[in-house]
């Protein structure tokens, strides 16, 4: 076992009209579901769509790191 770890990360966008914490949830939940050895996300950027004067639904734009295999 290595004494180190090396991770990568990549940028996606969740969204849910229920708000930003379920807009978290399922971009990770089906990140996860591609995306082997998911460790820790970091929120870089929030916003949402109005439509007639309302929120219609929340965005997040994420940055997700990994594990790369074996590190």
């Amino acid at each position: 076992m290595s004494n180190h770890h090396t991770y990568k990360k990549v940028e996606i966008v969740g969204s849910s009209k229920e708000g930003i914490d379920d807009a978290i949830r399922n971009a990770i939940r089906q990140t996860a579901k591609s995306v082997d050895l998911l460790e820790w996300f970091e929120v870089v950027e929030t916003r949402g769509h109005i439509v007639d004067g309302e929120v219609d639904h929340f965005q997040v734009v994420l940055k997700l790191g990994f594990r790369i295999e074996g590190s």
